[in-house]
């Protein structure tokens, strides 16, 4: 948007003129006040005894004086003030006033020089109207008359271009107002724009971690049990058949668990789209939607894993040739569908990175329930140098990060690292509300 200054510069007026139609009529008006005194110093000249064309030059350059209004206004009424006694310069007293009265000059000064031109014009306008009734061009009608049309006459002259200029200057600083607080809220409307769509990505920043999480946590463990189960059944194909056929059984358990929990994910994925086309942009209605989508998801999923589930969890890994004991601390309660969620991954992606990394490993799963807070670690002690080297899982580092994120994501602590010993642990505390 376009302030009225720029619009002015744009026009390019000579000068001090904004606008080139205003250098115009401002020449217009100085020549009809300059033609106007010129004719008034005529009889100025004869009442004044001096030679008629000094009177008309005197007339000219005062009344031409009008083309300086917008640059000096106090100085054009001024010099109709001047003018005032030798009955001439109404043209330029008219249009001055207004110009001053429009200006952007402080109220007592635009009081002071309209006072000036009132009594300038009241004292010329007692003397004419005596005058005029002694020499018989008008008809005294009483003592009342003379000041009568002296006063109407100041006021005539000096009002109403007072008055309108006020209105004139009241309406264009309105204006002026108005366009800048137009500008201004268009800038706040762009601002807004922009950090809606800065919401709008974190939002869709924060979907696609939250997705990347939740296919990590579904395929890395059943994923990497099912290539335990496999290198297993390599081993004992040939010498335990039986065996074999269970581990079978337990890599197609595994697929089929794994199949059907992506096949869930997937299945929100889709219902949750909404048929928007890839790219389209985010209304702005919509953004504290995703945003708030995005952050509690994970809470409003009722059908997850939870608390329960860790018996068979860790039943699986059991089957898998892992060593696991599980010790629970405190009475066993349930706790808001994502602590229960959050524990169950945390134990899961901890198992998963045992698997991986220290296969053979005894470990050790504890649970404590507490009254504020419910507290998981998985710790596993050295791995045996010959059970890592039979598998080899690949790892892509996201792990622990994800559950880092889960955790501190619901207000908890998340704790990992070595022991002394040479194994592995991880801790996290939740809060139970």
């Amino acid at each position: 948007m376009t302030t009225t200054g720029e619009m002015h510069r744009t026009a390019g007026g000579p000068w001090w003129w904004e606008r080139r139609r205003s250098a115009v009529l401002d020449v217009g008006l100085a020549v009809a006040s300059a033609v106007e005194c010129g004719v008034e110093g005529v009889g100025f000249a004869r009442d004044a005894g001096v030679p008629a064309a000094v009177g008309v030059v005197f007339g000219v350059l005062a009344g031409a004086m009008l083309v300086l209004r917008r640059r000096w206004p106090i100085a054009v009424v001024l010099i109709g003030v001047a003018v005032t006694p030798a009955r001439m310069g109404v043209l330029l007293s008219v249009v001055g006033l207004y110009t001053l009265a429009a200006s952007e000059m402080p109220r007592r000064i635009i009081g002071a020089l309209a006072g000036m031109s009132f009594v300038g014009t009241l004292i010329v306008s007692v003397v004419r109207a005596q005058q005029d009734v002694g020499h018989g061009n008008l008809v005294r009608v009483g003592d009342w008359f003379v000041p009568f049309v002296a006063i109407t006459t100041s006021l005539g002259v000096t009002a109403p271009p007072l008055l309108l200029g006020l209105y004139v200057g009241a309406r264009r600083r309105l204006m002026e107002s108005l366009r800048e607080r137009a500008d201004s809220l268009e800038r706040e409307l762009q601002l807004l724009a922009e950090r809606a769509e800065e919401r709008a990505e974190w939002a869709r920043g924060e979907e696609r971690t939250r997705i990347a999480r939740e296919m990590h946590d579904v395929v890395a463990h059943r994923v990497s049990l099912m290539v335990v189960h496999a290198a297993a059944l390599q081993a004992v194909a040939r010498k335990d058949p039986e065996k074999a056929v269970k581990n079978a059984a337990l890599v197609g358990d595994m697929g089929r668990q794994a199949l059907t929990e992506l096949r869930e994910m997937l299945g929100v994925m889709r219902s949750g789209g909404g048929g928007r086309e890839p790219g389209a942009g985010v209304p702005l209605a919509a953004v504290g939607v995703a945003a708030a989508a995005a952050a509690s998801r994970a809470v409003d999923e009722e059908d997850g894993p939870s608390l329960g589930d860790l018996d068979e969890l860790v039943g699986q890994s059991r089957a898998a040739g892992m060593v696991v004991e599980l010790l629970v601390e405190g009475d066993s309660r349930s706790y808001v569908a994502a602590v229960e969620q959050t524990a169950y991954r945390v134990v899961q992606e901890a198992l998963t990175n045992v698997h991986k990394h220290a296969a053979g490993a005894k470990t050790y799963v504890r649970l404590a329930h507490r009254v504020s807070e419910f507290a998981m670690q998985v710790e596993n002690e050295p791995p045996d140098v010959d059970s890592a080297a039979g598998v080899r899982l690949p790892s892509g580092g996201n792990g622990l990060v994800g559950m880092k994120e889960r955790v501190t994501g619901l207000g908890g602590v998340f704790v990992c690292g070595p022991t002394d010993a040479g194994g592995y642990r991880v801790s996290a505390v939740l809060p139970a509300a």
